[in-house]
């Protein structure tokens, strides 16, 4: 009798404790920062998100519960099977239980996919198509720091509403470009405008001059880049050589980050209009998060991907700790229903279809003789109300969203 009242004891003793020791899963948590280290838009996300993701566990206390939070980073290329055999390594061998930034939207539409297969959370700030909050939205998946829609809202309207209503948009061909088109175009239609034509270039690409030329001939006032990264710069500079902006026509940058302003320089983009979810130089804030990045990125300022990794890291790692767990479905649900309040987003929440709802500023590049010195490039003309900036619920394609 003792012998079996001992081992129901054990038992019961054993199964008491699995909960607990269950909460975290390999005794720690682990994050992945998946970006591009080497190529195209390897300067507005690529080593800072990696920094930006490391600061943000630092200023959580780098612990949960007692247990370790460790970050993994890898580079994808811009190729989705390189981002999708990478995070299933990480799922599989290295016990990763989320992962962040995921420039460039074909990886990132991958990397989704192995996420939900996995049951494991991806947190997207780098990759710019709406198809992650529509058609390939998931439970444990969440779009964080801006998208194509709200690009377009910002940008797409106010040239069009002052005068810039005949346009012609090159595009960058892969998900990203052509959903910029898109949503540009529908905005630009919506606002009294036409598109005299559209032409998609290769991604990558480092000649625009028989693109460029096709846009002269349009004749169109505005002629909008749906790119990003070098290929905006590229775009800009070889326009300028080819003096399309002399002739008359201006140009639109849909996708511009601070990192493109600085490559390019004031003289080349001043009077640019252009859409952020972030500015290192809007308030306190966001002046004193931007300082110490700079301090560890060699002076550099943050881009809106950048500080969009920071809050998301941070936020992810606050919602393990109210849920106690690592497991993905819990930690969901804290992310969906926990408050954001960074210097990134104020006021954030999480809507059904996994889209992070926040403000996005609508800026313009400051002329050489505005600028206090380097770095700061932008006026603030407005802000864009979250619900303005993103799609509405009502036209989602999200088979999350109970309408």
């Amino acid at each position: 009798m003792q012998k079996n009242v001992l081992i129901t004891g054990l038992s019961l003793g054993m199964a008491l404790a699995l909960p607990a020791q269950a909460q975290f899963s390999d005794g720690k948590v682990k994050i992945g920062v998946l970006t591009d280290l080497s190529g195209t838009y390897s300067d507005l996300a690529g080593r800072g998100s990696v920094t930006a993701a490391q600061m943000a566990i630092e200023d959580f206390g780098g612990k949960i519960n007692g247990r370790t939070v460790e970050m993994v980073f890898a580079d994808h290329q811009n190729k989705a099977d390189i981002a999708s055999s990478t995070v299933r390594k990480w799922y599989d061998n290295e016990q990763v239980d989320a992962t962040f930034d995921l420039v460039t939207s074909a990886p990132a539409m991958a990397v989704r996919e192995v996420s939900r297969e996995k049951g494991r959370i991806d947190i997207n700030s780098g990759a710019g198509s709406t198809v992650l909050t529509n058609d390939k939205c998931a439970p444990l998946g969440f779009h964080w720091a801006f998208d194509s829609h709200a690009m377009a809202v910002g940008t797409g309207y106010a040239v069009t509403k002052q005068g810039g209503d005949s346009w012609f948009i090159l595009s960058a061909d892969y998900a990203f470009g052509h959903d910029l088109e898109a949503q540009t175009s529908k905005v630009v239609k919506a606002n009294g405008g036409t598109v005299k034509g559209t032409l998609r270039h290769p991604f990558p690409n480092p000649d625009f001059s028989s693109f460029l030329l096709q846009a002269q001939g349009s004749q169109a006032k505005i002629v909008g880049l749906a790119n990003a990264g070098s290929d905006t710069i590229n775009a800009i500079k070889q326009a300028k050589e080819f003096g399309l902006t002399q002739g008359g026509q201006s140009l639109a940058g849909l996708m511009v980050f601070i990192t493109d302003i600085h490559s390019l320089g004031l003289n080349n983009a001043q009077g640019m209009l252009l859409t952020t979810g972030y500015y290192w130089n809007r308030d306190e804030a966001s002046r004193a998060f931007a300082k110490r990045f700079g301090e560890k990125m060699n002076g550099k300022m943050p881009t809106t991907i950048q500080a969009g990794v920071y809050s998301s890291v941070l936020h992810y790692l606050r919602s393990v700790q109210a849920a106690g767990t690592d497991e993905g479905v819990a930690v969901a649900a804290k992310i969906r229903s926990l408050p954001i309040n960074d210097f990134f987003a104020q006021n954030g929440h999480i809507r059904a279809d996994g889209r992070m709802v926040h403000d996005m500023y609508l800026a313009q590049v400051k002329s050489p003789a505005e600028s206090k010195g380097t770095w700061d490039y932008f006026n603030i003309l407005r802000t864009i109300p979250g619900d303005e900036a993103y799609k509405p619920l009502a036209e989602s394609t999200c088979s999350l969203v109970k309408m």
